[in-house]
């Protein structure tokens, strides 16, 4: 199949792009469905402004929210990563690992009743 340059009109500055053979070979080869709809500035402001809605920045660090509350289990206030919805419990972090260790030490335990079967066969 042989590509040529084609001139497309960007949905978000109405400006015209060249959409390059070479590009067009390479939305061929990712199987890519649908042309692109916008230029390369357009593009690039708008993965800018994604990315800023997500909280990413150039640094890899995103940013958390934090919010102040209280535990249902003991009252004391704690910070939690988000937003507690009504009706559900928040726990601060020790009542959390309280919580979270009965299940965590039946796990550990698994492997050890598996290894005491092997040596006993």
């Amino acid at each position: 199949m042989e590509f040529v340059d084609r001139i497309i009109k960007c949905m978000d500055c109405g400006g015209d792009f060249v959409f390059t053979a070479g590009e067009q070979l390479f939305f061929f080869d990712k199987q890519f469905k649908n042309d692109p709809k916008r230029c390369k500035p357009c593009k690039a402001k708008r993965a800018a402004t994604a990315a800023t809605r997500t909280g990413e920045t150039g640094t890899n660090i995103t940013l958390r929210t934090e919010t102040r509350t209280n535990c249902s289990a003991c009252g004391i206030e704690t910070t939690v990563p988000f937003k507690p919805t009504q009706g559900r419990p928040v726990l601060c972090r020790f009542c959390f690992q309280q919580k979270k260790s009965p299940m965590t030490a039946a796990a550990e335990q698994m492997p050890e009743q598996m290894q005491q079967q092997q040596a006993q066969a």
